[in-house]
C-alpha cells in the first residue's frame, strides 16, 4: 500500500518499526493480548526492539513461545513475559491478573489486541455470544482488573499510561440498535459480521467512557481505539476463501503486517500523543468514528450493562464497582 500522509506526518504505508524510530522505551512495560502472530506479535516485536518490557497475553502457549523465541532471535535484548490468557473465560482472566500481579511489575501500556472475527454462533464457557465476550467484555473485564495497578504505575513514576482497544472500521456495520442490550445472545437474528461490528463499536465506547470517568478523576492515563487497517491475518481463518478474493479486486486497500501494526505503536508509544485521549485513530491519524461510537449515553449504557453482566456471571462483585439496580 502506497498511502497519502497525514497531519501526524504518517500514513496508512508507515510501518510500526518507522512510527517509533528514535523512541527510547526502556523505562516501560506493556500487555498486549494476543501477541503471538498478526498485527499483535509485530506490535510485541517493534515494543521490544525498543526497550519495552513485553508481557504477551495467550491462549495458545505453544504460539506464545514461538512468537518469542522469533523476538529474541532477531533482538537478544528483548524482555517478553509470556502469561496464559483466554478473554472468552472470566476465570482466565482473573487467573492471569493474578499472575501479572505475582510479577510485581508496573504496567505502563495495556494493549487490547486479541480478537476473534465472524465466528459461527457460538457462546463462551460464561455463556456469552463469543465475538462479544472475546472482542470486548474479555478486555472491559481485563482492563478493570488491571487499573489500580496501571493508577500505581502512572503516580509513581510521573509517566503517562496509556491504554489502546483494537477496534475496527467494521464497527459501522452492526445491529440497527447498535448492541443489543436484550439480545445479546440470541441466536434467531444472529449476524457473523454484526455481532463482530458489534463487538468493536463496543470496544469504542469502552475506551471512550474509560477516558471520560479517568479525566474526571485527574488520572494520568489516557484512553483510545484504533482501526489496524485491512490485514489478511488468521483473523479471516472463518471467511479466508472469500477475503482473498475480495482482496484480488481491492489490493490498493489491504496492509501488510508491518503496516497493520503501526496504528497501534503510534498510538502506544509516539510522544506527540500525550495527553490526547477518547479519540479513534486510523492510517497512524485521528479520524472520526461513526456516530453510534461518539455517542455519550450509548457508552454509559454499555458500561453499566457490562459490568452487570459479569457481575451476574461470576456472582460477587469481583470489580468492586457499586452495582445500582
Amino acid at each position: 500500500m502506497n498511502g497519502r500522509r497525514g497531519p501526524s506526518g504518517f500514513g496508512s504505508a508507515t510501518t510500526a518499526e518507522e512510527i517509533t524510530q528514535g523512541i527510547d522505551a526502556t523505562h516501560l512495560t506493556a500487555i498486549i493480548t494476543g501477541g503471538t502472530g498478526g498485527i499483535g506479535m509485530e506490535t510485541a516485536r517493534v515494543m521490544a526492539k525498543r526497550g519495552v518490557h513485553v508481557v504477551i497475553g495467550a491462549r495458545n502457549m505453544g504460539a506464545a513461545e514461538n512468537a518469542k523465541i522469533e523476538i529474541l532471535r532477531q533482538n537478544t535484548n528483548a524482555c517478553v513475559t509470556l502469561l496464559h490468557l483466554d478473554l472468552s473465560s472470566f476465570k482466565s482472566i482473573r487467573a492471569f491478573v493474578r499472575d501479572f500481579h505475582a510479577l510485581h511489575l508496573p504496567l505502563n501500556l495495556l494493549i487490547n489486541n486479541a480478537g476473534v472475527m465472524f465466528c459461527p454462533y457460538q457462546l463462551s464457557e460464561d455463556e456469552i455470544e463469543l465475538q462479544f465476550a472475546t472482542n470486548y467484555i474479555g478486555h472491559f473485564l481485563l482492563t478493570n482488573l488491571l487499573l489500580d495497578t496501571m493508577k500505581t504505575t502512572a503516580k509513581t513514576s510521573g509517566v503517562e499510561g496509556r491504554i489502546l482497544n483494537l477496534s475496527s472500521i467494521a464497527h459501522i456495520y452492526t445491529y440497527k440498535e447498535g448492541i443489543k442490550f436484550d439480545s445479546i445472545n440470541d441466536i434467531c437474528c444472529y449476524s457473523d459480521k454484526r455481532a463482530y461490528g458489534q463487538s468493536k463499536l463496543a470496544n469504542i465506547l469502552h475506551a471512550n467512557e474509560l477516558s471520560r470517568q479517568l479525566q474526571e478523576e485527574g488520572v494520568n492515563i489516557t484512553v483510545n481505539s484504533v482501526h489496524p487497517g485491512l490485514i489478511l491475518t488468521n483473523l479471516f481463518q472463518h471467511t479466508a476463501l472469500l477475503m482473498r478474493f475480495l482482496k484480488f479486486f481491492s489490493f490498493y486497500l489491504w496492509k501488510n503486517i508491518p503496516q497493520g501494526a503501526a496504528t497501534t505503536c503510534y498510538v502506544a508509544l509516539h510522544p506527540t500523543l500525550k495527553g490526547v485521549t477518547g479519540k479513534y485513530f486510523a492510517d497512524c491519524n485521528e479520524v472520526t468514528p461513526s456516530k453510534l461510537a461518539r455517542d455519550e449515553t450509548l457508552a454509559q449504557k454499555l458500561w453499566d450493562f457490562s459490568v452487570k453482566l459479569i457481575n451476574s456471571v461470576s456472582k460477587k462483585n469481583y470489580l468492586g464497582f457499586e452495582d445500582t439496580s
